[in-house]
């Protein structure tokens, strides 16, 4: 009989063979995950939006951030085709995108329409010359978001609350001209707020002057946040539970209102980028946000809630997260999120019409400053 003699450092040495044998399978999948890239708003490409798709696949979508759609579009122009596989932007850019031949033709077949509310198949800003080129994936509306401990929602159902003498000093406003001067340009009647005559124009730029008394300030997002939870600010128009969804998530006491005059809707959507080696891929992520489960967990993303376009996810949202259903008006009863579009109060963000879009950004500029 022979008798074994185990080492220490032939124990080790054994050991490490064998985990290294273990771990190889490991190492092979990790040298074979596949890269992608993303052009998006903060927070699309983070682990709770992409994890699962990542993990389906087994590949990496890397982001570049952008804080605003000319951003976007400076840097698409300095990137040559194929530097972005998924581009995610605001319906009203996605027409410059396709200007631009930034983006890829899709084809409708490939996406679940049909479990969308019809109001989305044919959304406008998506098509050109009747060909696809984003699919929607979430949106939501902009109206006046308020402390209900200084403002009740009766209060905030005109846009003239904003002028009341107990809010002088305590408005705020969310430093981008687009939302800002939509909802005023609804205060001010025009029945198409980004489609206005010389007149009206002049007549928005008188309103939007006469409010700076009352305003504390202009904030980026994380300024948004922490100044409606402290109080510096209690009623900001032109933002909704895109900020207030986030902040009752830590006990806020706010809410967003949408006015009798209307509301202006924010879409966000999807496209492939102009050259993409991983086209199919690029495909196979639109075609999982646009499921329904892809579409529950885009509507309770941490960087912050919105309304989804697809009935099922609708469903779930009421039977699982009933709350923040109400709140973002995903419900059945009258009064619902489609229900407020369809009967009008609800304008989709658009670009200007019938001025320059540089004309929009000098008069917020001189706003600013005034």
């Amino acid at each position: 009989m022979t008798k074994s003699t185990f080492t220490r450092r032939g124990l080790l040495k054994t050991s490490a063979l064998a985990a290294g044998t273990l771990a190889m399978p490991s190492v092979l999948r990790a040298q074979s995950v596949t890269e992608m890239t993303m052009l998006a708003w903060y927070g699309q490409a983070e682990p709770d939006a992409v994890a699962e798709f990542e993990a389906l696949h087994n590949v990496k979508i890397t982001p570049k951030y952008y804080t605003g759609g000319e951003q976007m579009l400076a840097l698409l122009a300095q990137s040559p085709p194929g530097t972005y596989d998924l581009i995610h932007a605001d319906a009203e850019y996605v027409q410059q995108l396709v200007g631009a031949n930034f983006v890829e033709e899709l084809d409708a077949q490939d996406y679940p329409f049909d479990d969308f509310f019809p109001e989305f198949h044919n959304f406008p800003g998506h098509w050109h010359n009747d060909n696809l080129y984003a699919v929607i994936s979430r949106f939501g509306f902009l109206g006046v978001s308020h402390n209900l401990d200084a403002i009740s929602v009766n209060e905030a159902m005109s846009y003239d609350v904003l002028w009341d003498e107990k809010l002088r000093g305590k408005v705020g406003h969310f430093d981008w001209h687009l939302p800002n001067l939509g909802v005023l340009s609804l205060r001010d009647g025009n029945a198409h707020a980004y489609d206005i005559d010389a007149a009206a124009w002049d007549k928005l730029q008188e309103t939007t002057l006469s409010l700076k008394p009352q305003v504390r300030g202009f904030y980026d997002y994380g300024g948004v946040l922490s100044s409606l939870k402290s109080g510096e600010v209690t009623a900001m128009p032109g933002i909704g539970e895109w900020i207030t969804g986030v902040l009752r998530r830590d006990g806020a006491n706010v809410t967003t209102t949408i006015p009798e005059q209307g509301g202006i809707q924010f879409t966000e959507s999807f496209s492939i980028g102009r050259g993409s080696q991983k086209a199919d891929l690029a495909k196979k992520f639109i075609q999982h946000v646009s499921s329904p489960e892809g579409q529950f967990n885009l509507a309770n993303l941490n960087v912050f809630p919105a309304i989804i376009p697809s009935k099922t996810g609708w469903d779930r949202m009421i039977a699982e997260r009933p709350d923040d259903a109400r709140h973002l008006g995903m419900f059945k009863e009258d009064g619902n999120a489609i229900d407020l579009i369809r009967k009008g109060r609800i304008h989709i963000r658009k670009l200007p019409v019938q001025q320059d879009l540089e004309d929009w950004n000098d008069f917020w500029s001189a706003y600013k400053s005034a």
